[in-house]
C-alpha cells in the first residue's frame, strides 16, 4: 500500500467564547484548523487534524502547519501508511522539529491502519481498558465571581474535574483559587494551571498559602528547571504540560521526581505515535495523565481519546475536550460526549465520516 495523494484542508473554528489563560496574558476568540485528508493506492483513506491553540500559546501557528505540510508531502508520497515507524522517520529526517505539522500525517495514517485491519484505533494502541472517560473542563482566566459561575455551570453539564486557569500573580491568584474551593461542588476536583506564567517565587507563595493538599497545580513556571525549584519547595501534586515536548523531557522530569503527573498532548508530542510511547513510559514509571490534544475539533478530540480508552484507568485523571469551547462540526462519528464523560465505539479506524460541508474545498492538494 502507497500514499497516493494529500488532500489539505482549512477549517475556522470560532470560540463560543472569548478565552483566556496565563492570567489573562493570552487571549482568544478562534481557532485555525488544518485537516488532511491521506489517500491509497487501494482505495483506503485516513483523516488526522492539528489545530494550535492560536499562535501564542505554544511554539506552533496555523500557517505553520500547512507550510510544513508542503515540505513534507513530496517525502511522504509513495510511502507505505501502515509502517508508522517508518512514517515518522520519513517526516524527522526531511523536517527536523515541528511536531505539530507531523501530528495530522501520523494521526490520519492510524485511521488508515484501522481501517486496513477492521479495527478501532484504540484496539490497535493496546486495546479498549475502558468503556468511559472522565473528561475535565477548562475555566478561562476572569474575574473570580465568573470563574466561579464557570465552574458551576461547568458540574451542571456534568464535569466534576475543574481546570482553572491562573498566573496573574500572587494576590490576584489567590483570591481566585480560594474563591473556587469556597465555591465547588462537594467531591468536586480543581486543578491550578499557571500554563507556565508564575516565576518560581510566585509559585511556591500561591502553592503554600492553599492548605488543600488534593489540588492538582499544573505547569507553574516556563522550563522544568523552575518546575523543579517550585516542586523542592511545595506539596501539593505537580502536573507538567507544555515543559514535556518528548521523550527526554519527560525522562528528565521522572528522575528528578518533578511531576505526580503530565498533561500527554497529542499535537504538541507530533502524534499518537510518539504520544503512545510516552503514555507506555509514563505507566512503567508511575505517573498520571491527563490524555488529550491540544486544539481542533471531533479528529482532533477523538484521536486523543482512542489512546486515552487504550491506557489503565488508574493512570488517567481526566482528558480535556476542545469540542465543548465551539460549535463547528468536521466530521460525524468517533467521540460520543455526555455529562462529562466520553465514550466511543468499535467503528473500524477512527470512527470518523467527514462534513464535506464544513470542509469546503481543500486549500492544497499534493499527488
Amino acid at each position: 500500500m502507497k500514499i497516493s495523494r494529500l488532500r489539505i484542508y482549512q477549517v475556522d473554528l470560532p470560540l463560543d467564547k472569548p478565552y483566556a489563560l496565563c492570567g489573562g496574558r493570552l487571549h482568544y476568540t478562534a481557532l485555525d484548523s488544518t485537516i488532511v485528508v491521506i489517500e491509497t493506492d487501494q482505495g483506503l483513506f485516513g483523516i488526522g487534524e492539528s489545530c494550535p491553540w492560536g499562535a501564542s500559546y505554544l511554539p506552533a501557528f496555523a500557517l505553520g502547519v500547512r507550510a510544513g505540510l508542503a515540505e513534507l508531502a513530496p517525502h511522504l508520497l509513495g510511502c507505505n501508511p501502515l509502517n508508522l515507524n517508518a512514517i515518522n522517520q520519513v517526516m524527522d529526517q526531511a523536517l527536523p522539529g515541528h511536531p505539530y505539522v507531523k501530528t495530522a500525517v501520523d494521526m490520519a495514517c492510524w485511521d488508515i491502519l484501522g481501517r486496513h485491519c477492521n479495527l478501532p484505533v484504540h484496539a490497535l494502541l493496546g486495546g479498549r481498558l475502558n468503556t468511559e472517560l472522565i473528561l475535565q473542563s477548562s475555566i478561562p482566566t476572569a474575574t473570580p465571581r465568573q470563574m466561579v459561575a464557570d465552574m458551576h455551570l461547568a458540574h451542571a453539564e456534568g464535569y466534576r474535574t475543574h481546570s482553572c486557569k491562573v498566573g496573574s500573580g500572587v494576590p490576584a491568584d489567590l483570591s481566585r483559587i480560594q474563591s473556587l474551593l469556597a465555591e465547588r461542588v462537594r467531591g468536586d476536583h480543581l486543578t491550578f494551571d499557571a500554563n507556565r506564567a508564575w516565576l518560581p517565587a510566585q509559585a511556591v507563595a500561591v502553592m503554600n498559602a492553599v492548605r488543600d493538599y488534593e489540588v492538582h497545580f499544573e505547569q507553574p513556571c516556563e522550563t522544568l528547571e523552575q518546575c523543579q525549584h517550585v516542586r523542592n519547595l511545595t506539596r501539593q501534586p505537580l502536573i507538567l504540560d507544555e515543559c514535556i515536548h518528548g521523550a527526554s523531557d519527560l525522562y528528565r522530569a521522572c528522575a528528578l521526581n518533578t511531576a505526580q503527573a503530565i498533561g500527554l498532548k497529542i499535537a504538541r508530542v507530533g502524534g499518537l505515535t510518539k504520544a503512545r510511547h510516552l503514555r507506555d513510559y509514563c505507566i512503567q514509571q508511575g505517573i498520571q495523565m491527563n490524555i488529550e490534544d491540544v486544539g481542533g475539533s471531533q479528529i482532533a478530540d477523538t484521536a486523543a481519546m482512542h489512546l486515552a480508552m487504550a491506557t489503565p484507568h488508574h493512570y488517567l485523571r481526566a482528558s480535556w475536550n476542545a469540542c465543548r469551547h465551539h460549535s463547528i462540526v468536521t466530521a460525524q462519528g468517533g467521540v460520543q460526549v455526555s455529562r462529562g464523560t466520553a465514550r466511543l465505539d468499535d467503528t473500524p479506524g477512527l470512527g470518523l465520516t467527514l462534513c464535506p460541508d464544513t470542509l469546503g474545498d481543500a486549500v492544497a492538494m499534493y499527488e
